[in-house]
């Protein structure tokens, strides 16, 4: 490969690679820039399924409750509690710049009064007996906030639709044209409705996967909706006529290719409030999701659940709140910013401003020093962003690599930005040089910690400098050359450590894990480096394999793990969760050994429209 630098880097690697013209670029570019500078966005599912506290019209499709009973839901759903303003209030304060709201699921249930033909609605059928939609549309609209509604396809309940539950079919299309044809006139003239009232800036589908684009008329529904707003965005869940991708609750272990993407993504384990569903992750998660979605250049569009009273359980108040602290003290960080760094050329999470001219470090962990690789644009300056007292001192080799040294750093408790600023378009090399030390050089190294962390870089390269070296797999009886330079506190790093550099292979390709790390000649043990102290438990993405024992090497102690975002309905792999308990942490480098069952299996996912969620 030639060696290869990348000016405007940001700028140049997002561009589409669809075959249109250069007009269509642009004019798409601009309508969709307001959402690519968002970030984050709130999904709200609130219908009668909150009544219950159960599955969102799934519940009804998979037959765990009648079509009846769950329709009787509608004799609860009071909305007595509902105030429209303070949902917004919260929104706006949690640092989001859109929201997205369910103005009919499934089940077919329209919080607005629809005149569609044999419309179910809140207004004329639920105990509310009043248009739950309109009053948050208007809030919304007066906060400045950009308007997303979301509308399924599909209606379950709805006489004309061909579809009600798993097993039973009201009839064939094939057979019924005409009846079929009653259908999309009844969810077009829904369409036209929402359209003409509320002229939304975004709308999101769901459930194409039912029918194909030309049953749906997709391509006709698109062209309508474009003359209530020609500058409508809509997502990829019409049969992919849509302008952006939608990752439903995974977490992407790759960034998407597509340019414009967001991650619709739960608090806890569910989209409509469910009472006995306590699976909550914590603010440091959500808040860590949402720097991972950045780095990769995509938006977080996170869920709450709103009780059938229109009150807001107090843990998704809670996260909403915590959320709005850090991105009220990171915007500059956040709003605006465009996909990172490569995984190669900084071994972290990052963005880049706009203009080029600003790249951010997202830290998950307090430490002493970081290294960015191939950088070839001069800092004109470097802070932590909301430290005013914090000091980073750099310094640049030869080839472009910088290190940066942190000193009085007051480290956020969840995620520190570092934001390093130039005069130009940051320039990053796609060809990074690495000055490989040998071992006996790193061992009489001062700093110790500089040490241990090339050691860890080798490793994770693939370069083993311990091969035929002296090192034991224990670290006992070890043959290492000791002269009487060698730091002592590396070389007793090396010895509790042995069984992780002991004859172990490269590690983990990039998105798995947001660090170094190390595989088992066997590969099946996972050794993962641990820098500083992390904010939160650290997270592995993509690993296929059951987990066998967590524990931290050379010292024994067992580790609990929690796994998030595990689906029923898809192969997707969920977030695994590491706790590390401050107090066991190595303050060199800590190394933890995940025990797989069996030789490691990765998931690296092409990130495209969600087919089924059956």
């Amino acid at each position: 490969m030639k060696n290869k630098l990348l000016p405007g880097f940001v700028i140049g690697l997002l561009l589409a690679s669809s075959p249109v013209n250069a007009q269509n670029i642009s004019s798409d570019r601009k309508k969709m820039e307001w959402f690519q500078d968002a970030k984050l966005g709130i999904f709200i599912h609130w219908g009668i399924y909150s009544v219950n506290g159960i599955s969102e019209s799934w519940s009804l499709f998979n037959n765990y409750i009648n079509h009846d009973n769950y329709m009787k839901q509608l004799n609860g759903f009071s909305a007595s509690q509902y105030h429209p303003e303070d949902w917004v209030k919260l929104i706006k304060d949690s640092g989001a710049k859109y929201s997205v709201i369910t103005s009919k699921h499934h089940d077919g249930v329209a919080l607005w009064n629809s005149k569609a033909e044999k419309a179910t609605t809140i207004p004329q059928h639920s105990l509310a007996k009043k248009d739950v939609l309109t009053p948050f549309i208007s809030e919304l609209k007066k906060s400045g906030l950009k308007t997303g509604i979301y509308y399924s396809l599909p209606d379950w309940s709805h006489p004309y639709y061909d579809i009600k539950t798993r097993v039973e079919k009201r009839y064939d299309i094939k057979n019924d044209a005409q009846r079929w044809q009653k259908y999309l006139t009844y969810y077009q003239t829904q369409l036209n409705e929402l359209s003409s009232q509320y002229q939304p800036d975004l709308l999101w589908f769901d459930g194409d996967w039912e029918h194909s684009s030309t049953e749906w008329h997709a391509a006709e529904i698109l062209e309508n909706l474009r003359k209530y707003n020609p500058n409508i965005i809509i997502n990829s869940r019409l049969t992919n006529h849509g302008d952006y991708e939608t990752p439903e609750q995974g977490i992407p272990v790759i960034s998407p290719e597509n340019e414009f993407w967001e991650l619709c993504y739960t608090m806890n384990d569910s989209w409509g409030f469910q009472p006995f569903d306590n699976h909550y992750k914590s603010p440091n998660m959500i808040i860590r999701t949402l720097a991972d979605v950045i780095s990769m250049g995509g938006n977080l569009l996170l869920d709450i659940g709103p009780k059938a009273d229109g009150s807001i359980p107090k843990e998704q108040v809670e996260i909403l709140k915590n959320l709005g602290r850090w991105t009220s003290k990171h915007k500059e960080a956040i709003y605006g910013t465009r996909k990172g760094l490569p995984f190669e050329n900084y071994k972290g999470k990052s963005s880049i401003s706009k203009d080029g001219k600003k790249l951010f470090l997202y830290l998950e962990e307090a430490k002493d020093f970081t290294k960015i690789y191939g950088l070839h644009s001069k800092p004109t300056s470097i802070k932590i962003i909301g430290d005013n007292n914090g000091k980073v001192d750099f310094k640049t080799d030869r080839n472009g690599n910088i290190n940066l040294y942190f000193s009085n750093v007051k480290f956020d408790q969840d995620v520190t930005v570092v934001e390093l600023s130039f005069n130009e378009t940051v320039n990053i090399s796609g060809n990074i040089k690495h000055e490989n030390s040998t071992l006996q050089t790193i061992l009489t190294n001062k700093d110790n910690k500089n040490s241990v962390y090339e050691i860890a870089e080798q490793l994770y390269e693939g370069n083993n400098i311990f091969n035929n070296s002296g090192l034991t797999n224990d670290g006992l009886n070890m043959k290492i050359p000791v002269t009487s330079k060698t730091n002592p506190e590396t070389l007793k790093w090396v010895s509790k450590h042995a069984e992780a550099l002991f004859e172990t292979e490269k590690g983990l390709p990039n998105g798995h894990y947001p660090g170094m790390s190390t595989l088992s000649k066997d590969r099946q043990t996972v050794y993962l480096f641990v820098e500083g102290t992390p904010t939160g438990p650290i997270a592995l993405k993509g690993i296929k394999n059951n987990i066998s024992r967590i524990r931290i090497v050379g010292e024994g102690s067992m580790l609990n793990h929690s796994i998030y975002n595990k689906l029923y309905w898809s192969d997707r792999p969920g977030i695994i969760y590491i706790d590390i308990p401050k107090e066991r942490l190595d303050k060199n480098m800590t190394i933890i050994a995940v025990l797989l069952d069996k030789p490691i299996e990765l998931y690296r996912e092409k990130v495209k429209a969600i087919e089924s969620n059956l």
